[in-house]
């Protein structure tokens, strides 16, 4: 399982392949079950294989963390609410205006069960498998970000291919830096709430 060619298998299989099939009309019990097997298979990879513990990690810069991801809130947040104003006004903030109970469930079932787990596939299991076939590290950030956005494919929407690749640059550099799944699982879960908040959250999946 730690040779070359196995991983470069499972890689086309799960970050290529997996995609592609997720954006295709099929039934969705089908789809389900491709992702509960491909993600079970990760978690005994990375336990089993990579003999990851788990656990979070000592002497994290956490002041600087904060800064940097609450200046780069800052300008997101600025950009998205021009877009949204400009493009789609009726849905400016419309979630904690009119359904603040609504909006503050999709806020902790998406850092809970979506973001994390994105992380874990994303830039735990990636980093660990795939760094080390890759001797551009600048590469390797970039196809990680194009393949964390062709997992979004499904969405059909340019707007979140574009978003989800900007977002994977972001989280990328944050891992490689940190090597922290919990930091970048929060900085995640920070820029996909405020989406979900300034009103682009339908383009993503969730109700308005």
């Amino acid at each position: 399982m730690q040779s070359t060619i196995y991983k470069l298998i499972e890689f086309f299989l799960i970050f290529v392949m997996t995609p592609i099939c997720f954006a295709i009309e099929f039934p969705v019990w089908i789809k389900m079950g491709i992702g509960v097997i491909g993600f079970a298979y990760i978690i005994f990879v990375l336990f089993k294989v990579e003999s990851n513990k788990f656990k979070i990690a000592q002497h994290l810069n956490w002041k600087q963390f904060w800064k940097r991801t609450l200046l780069q809130l800052v300008g997101i947040a600025i950009l998205t609410s021009i877009y949204v104003s400009i493009f789609d006004l009726k849905n400016l903030f419309i979630m904690p205006i009119h359904k603040p109970l609504v909006w503050v469930i999709i806020l902790f079932v998406y850092s809970v069960f979506s973001v994390y787990p994105q992380e874990l596939i994303y830039r735990t299991f990636f980093f660990q498998r795939y760094q080390s076939l890759f001797k551009n590290e600048s590469l390797f950030i970039i196809v990680n970000a194009a393949l964390f956005s062709l997992a979004h494919l499904f969405f059909r929407n340019t707007l979140v291919m574009i978003l989800t690749f900007i977002g994977g640059i972001l989280f990328a550099l944050t891992f490689k830096k940190t090597k922290s799944t919990l930091l970048v699982s929060i900085e995640h879960a920070i820029y996909g709430c405020w989406l979900f908040t300034v009103g682009m959250g339908e383009m993503l999946g969730f109700p308005t």
